[in-house]
């Protein structure tokens, strides 16, 4: 899939930006001390491993529509609980998770509303959220010579927010009361941290 080769990438550049987004990440959901972890949007699971082997949090769960996605990760990641499913109807009960991330994810859905509002559902407390930050996302695609033809956007993304247009997305949208917690840029990223209140 594009996003094994994203995480397995030898390119120095690719491999900087993936471990700065990385080890954000980790240091935000070491703050939020929770237990269960959902990643909606898992891929093979490449986040939820990094989360695992920093010891941040307990139980790891991982969804993701793509069957190619969960054979690869069960095969990379074998002791992660990677299922197929969709965003849109994640198979769990309401607040079954401290956490509930959604990393790269929201800008390839046809309906974001839609997944957010499926996220916020299956949260105890918190949620962790990363798209692109646009145009940052595709000036730097268009410097690194990737997508020229369309003017460094990626095919599969479908929606484009800039860092203060993802956050108004988010609250007029989640379907449920969420307080943001932490707003962080990993170049070239946006991620919010929200808390159900």
């Amino acid at each position: 899939t594009d996003n094994y080769k994203k995480h397995t990438s030898t390119n120095p550049v690719q491999k900087f930006l993936i471990n700065n987004f990385f080890n954000t990440l980790s240091k935000e959901v070491k703050r939020l001390n929770v237990s269960s972890i959902l990643d909606a949007g898992c891929g093979e699971g490449f986040t939820l491993k990094k989360l695992r082997k920093e010891k941040i949090g307990k139980s790891y769960e991982g969804v993701d529509f793509l069957k190619t996605a969960i054979e690869l990760g069960h095969k990379t990641h074998p002791n992660l609980t990677l299922i197929k499913g969709s965003i849109y109807k994640l198979p769990y009960k309401d607040s079954s998770f401290g956490l509930v991330m959604s990393t790269e994810v929201l800008e390839h859905l046809d309906d974001p509303k839609k997944g957010l509002k499926e996220i916020a559902r299956v949260s105890k407390k918190y949620i962790l959220l990363s798209v692109p930050n646009e145009p940052i996302f595709m000036l730097s695609n268009l410097l690194r010579g990737k997508n020229i033809s369309r003017f460094g956007n990626d095919i599969e993304h479908i929606n484009h927010w800039s860092f203060m247009g993802f956050e108004k997305f988010v609250k007029e949208n989640a379907g449920a009361r969420l307080k943001v917690v932490s707003r962080i840029y990993p170049f070239p990223w946006t991620m919010l941290v929200l808390q159900k209140v």
